[in-house]
């Protein structure tokens, strides 16, 4: 798609300069000048503009909050305006409520104690289509690396606690030598078609009516085409037959990377797995037209932001090559 950059989280704005990663120097400097963004439990932290729409809230490296948690920044890379790090500070106890365990959409709120009162915490998912693409892009990368920390601490193949090296994008088993470094599981979501539908599906865990694309790891071995006629094979029973790829969205929950694909189906019955999902139809362009107008009686869309509702817009605009 020559518009695929377009999708949220995936502008490529960051400058990342990994070859600074392992110059302490380099990096004191920048975390001095640089904007430091702060997350709780995945969350960053949120301000609103004078239009109402949610923006990412920074720090400077002189923050009371961060006097103790420098050495715990992760530096992204830098703006066209300054270096930008992220810091997890889930061990302090924000003000506020706190999240369910079971919501769907975390909506609750937590303030940090030194920011304004309009700073909040807030869930990525429920703004990241008010971000601009660089904060966007921003904020998904601190979120994603952020969360492989927190449960990459132990080398898997000696147990022992590992170190955070190279600004935060590797860990050193000082035990036995192993080095670790971040991971992406690649994930096919996939936009089939048949003449004028789409295929779309459901999980029983997702609000009433919300249905998306359906989508699925890919396994070792496997190629994005495979991976594609597989998932859909699995999960409805509807075979395909050419793929062609469309766009990529990095999704930090907790690593995945989006692979957006096109896939004409060569069958249309319908043979459900119901461990997979709860339901799957076919909607033409004229009911997903009503369905993303908010007037579907039966079905809503996929969240705004998600590469699902991305493809589907562009596809409904005739707009995917």
């Amino acid at each position: 798609m020559k518009i695929a950059e377009e999708v949220t989280f995936g502008a490529g704005l960051l400058n990342r300069l990994a070859e600074i990663r392992g110059n302490q120097g380099a990096i004191e400097d920048r975390i001095k000048k640089g904007r430091i963004l702060p997350l709780w439990r995945g969350k960053p932290l949120l301000r609103p503009d004078l239009d109402g729409r949610q923006s990412l809230a920074f720090l400077s490296a002189d923050h009371a909050v961060l006097q103790d948690r420098l050495d715990r920044c992760v530096y992204l890379g830098d703006t066209e305006t300054s270096p930008v790090f992220a810091v997890d500070i889930s061990d302090l106890t924000p003000e506020g409520e706190l999240p369910g365990a079971d919501e769907f959409l975390d909506l609750s709120l937590q303030h940090l104690t030194g920011t304004p009162e309009d700073h909040s915490f807030g869930e990525l998912r429920g703004v990241m289509a008010q971000l601009t693409q660089l904060e966007a892009e921003i904020a998904a990368t601190a979120r994603g690396i952020l969360e492989w920390h927190r449960i990459h601490r132990f080398c898997a193949n000696c147990g022992e606690m590992s170190d955070v090296i190279m600004s935060g994008w590797q860990r050193r088993c000082n035990s036995c030598g192993r080095m670790h470094f971040p991971r992406t599981d690649p994930v096919v979501i996939m936009l089939i078609t048949h003449g004028n539908s789409a295929l779309i599906g459901r999980n029983e865990n997702w609000p009433p009516r919300m249905y998306s694309l359906l989508a699925g790891f890919m396994e070792p071995g496997e190629t994005i085409e495979a991976a594609t006629r597989r998932e859909v094979f699995e999960e409805t029973g509807v075979r395909v037959d050419r793929v062609d790829y469309l766009a990529s969205q990095p999704w930090p929950y907790p690593a995945s990377l989006m692979i957006g694909t096109r896939g004409l189906a060569t069958t249309t019955d319908i043979t459900l797995d119901p461990i997979e999902l709860e339901g799957a139809l076919w909607v033409s362009r004229e009911d997903m037209l009503e369905v993303f107008a908010g007037r579907h009686p039966d079905i809503a869309a996929a969240r705004k932001g998600s590469i699902a509702h991305f493809l589907l817009t562009n596809w409904l605009a005739d707009r995917l090559d």
